[in-house]
């Protein structure tokens, strides 16, 4: 199986990678990153390799190098926090649906195959884009306009709390923190709450196994991804 994912540097990209990287039946992955990463599992693999480009929301220049994969898994996200909603929609909605379009003119649906195309988005999504909170609305119109746009097969991961682990870790300040302080009890919350708590190498080996397999719905919630 041929990846191209998206996201790669951030915490659950960084878990998807490496557990493609692990998988025998992966051959190769192609990384699209925004600048050259560091050393890394990844970067060690003659698995991967990195496409590396300044616009995420015209691929033209690079767009060639998208042909030819069986799955697309798409990880790239950011917080609401202090975004209005036309921010917010065009680094969310505007952003993936660029990275969709994309990729399926180059891997096309036909009666011999196509792409499947994996997108992280969150749990307590709104699915009616009509609900009161902001995020929820803008994931929720992604959500629907990828499973819309003709993949071979469109799957929305929804994770709760996702805890980072083999050295991996969060961007982010506040959950890099919350991580270290909630790490002693963490084996704890994965067993007593599998609704609401997963990992990243369990995020990541769930991606693979319905890019595989598929799923018989279209939207995982974090208790699918647990069984998936």
């Amino acid at each position: 199986m041929r990846v191209i994912l998206f996201g790669a540097t951030g915490m659950v990209g960084q878990g998807v990678l490496r557990e493609c990287v692990l998988d025998s039946d992966v051959e190769a992955v192609v990384s699209v990153v925004r600048r050259a990463s560091g050393p890394s599992l990844g970067r060690r693999s003659e698995k991967v390799c990195e496409v590396v480009t300044d616009e995420f929301y015209d691929f033209s220049r690079v767009e060639g190098e998208f042909s030819g994969f069986d799955a697309c898994f798409f990880c790239l996200g950011v917080s609401s926090v202090g975004m209005n909603d036309a921010e917010y929609r065009r680094v969310t909605y505007d952003l993936t649906m660029a990275v969709a379009q994309a990729v399926l003119r180059q891997n096309p649906t036909t009666a011999g195959g196509g792409m499947t195309f994996i997108y992280v988005s969150g749990a307590g999504t709104d699915s009616t884009e009509r609900g009161r909170v902001m995020w929820a609305r803008v994931k929720g119109a992604t959500e629907n306009a990828l499973l819309a746009l003709g993949f071979k097969a469109a799957y929305m991961f929804r994770p709760g709390a996702i805890v980072p682990l083999h050295g991996i870790t969060s961007k982010t300040k506040l959950y890099r923190v919350a991580y270290t302080v909630l790490r002693p009890f963490l084996p704890l919350l994965l067993r007593r709450f599998p609704r609401y708590v997963t990992t990243t190498e369990q995020v990541g080996r769930s991606m693979l196994a319905v890019a595989k397999l598929g799923y018989p719905k279209p939207v995982l919630e974090a208790v699918d991804i647990a069984n998936a």
